[in-house]
């Protein structure tokens, strides 16, 4: 534990991003779309943008509809550069 936090701190802090689940219906991989507001360039109006981000799922806990906490990594495929770091809230089921 000590090893990975000194490692961790010698490479620095990652980029991380808090988003829901759109997709989970991929081999260890989930589609995480992130919200974000930013103003209008001519109009000044704030204006909400979203992004998808691939990110890899190695124990596959993370269903569609689920907030989420990404965290940068290496390349891991042509389209993924994200890990999942934690499910912060599971969507409510419809039970």
């Amino acid at each position: 534990m000590i090893a990975e936090t000194q490692v961790a701190a010698a490479r620095g802090e990652r980029t991380e991003l808090v988003g829901k689940v759109t997709s989970a219906k991929m081999e260890k991989t989930i589609v995480v779309e992130v919200q974000r507001l930013v103003q209008h360039p001519k109009y000044r109006r704030v204006v909400r943008i979203a992004k998808k981000f691939y990110a890899h799922d190695e124990k596959r806990q993370a269903k569609a509809g689920d907030t989420v906490r990404i965290v940068a990594s290496r390349p891991l495929s042509k389209l993924k550069r994200w890990r999942l770091k934690e499910v912060l809230t599971h969507k409510a089921s419809a039970e």
